[in-house]
Parts: C-alpha cells; structure tokens; sequence
C-alpha cells in the first residue's frame, strides 16, 4: 500500500496564533504530527506552510516541507497545490492529517488510505465515530454523516440526521439507543484526480449553506467511502485550554502510539 500524507501547517490562526509552533513537551506541535504520521506506513510524509518560521522549525527536526502559496481558499486547495509540486499521479493516494492534531493514531491514517486504496469507486475516503450524547447529535459543530447501506457517504450535516421521527416525538432529550448516528472525523484521503478536479468546481449550494466542503465532492457526484474509525481520535488544538490538555495527556504517557 503506498500513500502520501500531506501535513498543512498555516501559522496564521486567529485564537492561537503560531499554532503549528506552539511547544507540547519540549517540542513544537507540528512535531508531534509528523512524528505520528511518520509512524504510520506512508510511503511519504510532506508537511505543507505559507510560513518561513514553520519551515525552518520542520526542517529542523528532519520534516520534508512544500512551500505554498498564502492565497488559497480551503485546505483542499493547498493539498492540491503539494500533490502538483510533488509530480503525484493522477492514481496516487493523499491523506490529509491536520496540523492541529498532535494525539492522531497512526492506524487511523493507515486506515484511511487503505479504505480508498479497497475501493476502486471511490473518489475519497474519511471516517466517522459512534454519537454518545443528545447534546453532541444537536452541536452544529459537531458534522453528522448519513451512510448508505454500502458504506459511501449519503449526506453531511451540521443538523442531526437522520432524524429519528417518532423517538424524538416520544422524548425529545434522549439519544435513541441504536440507531445509526456518527459523528463525521474529518480525515480525509484523495486520489489527486479529484483533488485536480475540486480545485476547478465552483464551491456548491449545499456546502455554502452548511459551510462544509465535503459537500462540493458530494454535489459533484463524488463518492465518498466512510468506515468507523479502528482508533478513538482525539479532538484536536483549537483554543489554549485544547493545548494544555493536550500538553497533560502527553505528559502523563496517554495516547501512547
């Protein structure tokens, strides 16, 4: 199985500015994410920065790093960009790892590439979690996905689906027990066709409502393969108290690889 993992890393952030840079036990946080990826079975791993400071620091520590332009629009687009550079054919297989994901498991990454690798119908693959709380299903910030019966994505949504007619009707503060409720993990493998293909596409109703841009692939008519994921993945580095728990577990020797 041969893939690549494309780390991008952007400095700029406007609730902790520097983030890739920010220090976790001695090391700066884009460290810990490639030193996950690096331990999954990727044939490469490149993080991608618009920022001097972030390349110097990967170089650093021994990282491959693509320079990007500062201009694009969504991640999706900088990916593009690396997957160009790197002269990955039209079949090759990317994973994007975020940046901001210092606790990611290697399995998942492998876990990914792999589902794509499986499915010669899909276009992308991601993976999704069990929902264990009524509150998480009502979270708009929490991204649901609807499957079909053969595993390919059906629908994502910031609203709860599927909605659960007469469970709700019955008691409207209660998760249902067994049903099929996920909450989508935003991990993503590509084939580079379809990453030279999303660039192009102008960006959808559907995802300009909901704000999410899997949807454009799904508008497009894009398959998208989703699995539960083999690893709980823990939540990622958005705010200073995300980084000090995270800067706990590592310390503590959780989340051990």
């Amino acid at each position: 199985m041969s893939f690549t993992v494309i780390i991008p890393a952007r400095f700029a952030s406007t609730r902790l500015p520097g983030k890739p840079l920010l220090e976790i036990n001695g090391q700066p946080m884009i460290q810990h994410v490639w030193s996950r990826a690096c331990e999954s079975t990727a044939s490469r791993v490149v993080v991608a920065t618009d920022d001097i400071r972030v390349q110097q620091a990967c170089e650093g520590f021994g990282a491959e790093v693509c320079m990007t332009r500062e201009d694009h629009q969504s991640g999706t687009d900088r990916l593009q960009e690396v997957a160009s550079h790197l002269g990955l054919a039209e079949d090759a297989v990317v994973v994007n790892v975020q940046g901001d994901e210092p606790l990611i498991p290697p399995a998942v990454i492998d876990q990914v590439a792999a589902n794509l690798i499986a499915h010669a119908d899909a276009q992308m693959a991601t993976l999704a979690e069990p929902l264990e709380s009524i509150e998480a299903l009502r979270n708009p910030n929490v991204v649901k996905v609807a499957l079909a019966a053969n595993g390919f994505a059906l629908y994502f949504s910031r609203a709860c689906v599927p909605w659960a007619r007469d469970e709700f009707s019955a008691a409207p503060e209660v998760l249902p027990p067994n049903l099929p409720f996920l909450r989508h993990i935003g991990i993503y493998a590509y084939r580079v066709n379809l990453l030279n293909k999303f660039v192009v596409w102008p960006p959808g109703q559907l995802e300009q409502i909901e704000k999410l841009e899997q949807l454009r692939a799904l508008e497009q008519g894009a398959r998208i393969h989703v699995a539960e994921a083999v690893a709980r993945i823990p939540a990622g580095v958005d705010t200073q108290a995300d980084l000090e728990t995270v800067r706990l577990l590592l310390a503590e020797g959780e989340h051990s690889r």
